[in-house]
C-alpha cells in the first residue's frame, strides 16, 4: 500500500512563519552566533539589523557564515528574500522588507542609528504580519522596542533575550517593558525556542 506521504503538498502544509527578524546592538555579535548556530537546517528567511560602525565595511556576514555553517549574506537592495537564508543589513543603511524583497534606504537616523531596528521591525509587521517572528538581543539603547510592539500588534510572535543573560541589557529590557514580548528566554535557549516554533506551529497568544 502506498503511504499517504505521496500526497501533494497543499496550502495547509505551508509553514506558518515566513520571516524571522532579529535586532541586536552592543554585545550582539556573540549573541547572534549563539542563536543562528542553534536553529535547525530547515528555517524561514532571517533578516538581521546589527548596529555597525558606518565608517568601515562590515565583515559580519562572512564571520557569521563561518560560525554557523548556514547561508549568510549581506543584504542587497531589491533582492528576493529566500527561505533558509540569513540576510545581514549593511552599515549605514536602513533595511526594510516589502513584497518578498529587501529594500535599503539611506534616510535619516532613527534613535541616532542607521540601520534602525525599529524601521526594520515596522516593515516586517506591515508586510508579514502574523507570519513573522521578531527577536531582540543584547544592546545598550532602546532601538527595537517600538518595532517589537508593531510586530505584536500585527499578530506576530515576539521574543526577547532574558536581560540577565545579555552583555548589555537595556535593549531587551526596553522591549519587555512595552508589554509586547510573548517569550523571554536566556540566550542559550533562543535558537531552541525558534526551532520549536517552526516545528510545532504558531502558539496562541493574546
Amino acid at each position: 500500500m502506498v503511504a499517504a506521504a505521496s500526497k501533494k503538498r497543499g496550502p495547509r502544509d505551508r509553514p506558518w512563519c515566513d520571516l524571522v527578524a532579529i535586532g541586536a546592538s552592543a554585545g550582539g555579535l556573540p549573541a547572534l552566533v549563539d542563536v543562528l548556530s542553534s536553529i535547525n537546517s530547515d528555517f524561514p528567511a532571517v533578516v538581521i539589523v546589527q548596529h555597525l560602525d558606518p565608517r568601515h565595511k562590515s565583515q559580519m556576514a562572512a564571520l557569521l557564515a563561518r560560525k554557523t555553517r548556514k547561508p549568510v549574506k549581506e543584504a542587497e537592495d531589491g533582492e528576493s528574500i529566500v527561505r533558509s537564508t540569513i540576510y545581514i543589513g549593511p552599515p549605514d543603511e536602513h533595511l526594510l522588507v516589502s513584497q518578498g524583497r529587501i529594500q535599503l534606504a539611506h534616510s535619516r537616523l532613527i534613535r541616532f542609528s542607521r540601520p534602525s531596528i525599529d524601521i526594520m521591525f515596522g516593515s516586517v509587521a506591515a508586510t508579514y504580519g502574523a507570519r513573522a517572528i521578531g527577536v531582540i538581543l543584547s544592546g545598550s539603547n532602546r532601538d527595537g522596542a517600538d518595532g517589537i510592539a508593531a510586530i505584536k500588534r500585527a499578530g506576530g510572535i515576539t521574543i526577547a533575550q532574558d536581560p540577565a543573560t545579555a552583555e548589555y541589557r537595556i535593549m531587551p529590557q526596553a522591549a519587555i517593558d512595552t508589554g509586547c514580548v510573548d517569550i523571554t528566554v536566556p540566550l542559550n535557549r533562543i535558537g531552541e525556542t525558534l526551532t520549536q516554533l517552526f516545528a510545532k506551529g504558531k502558539p496562541k497568544h493574546g
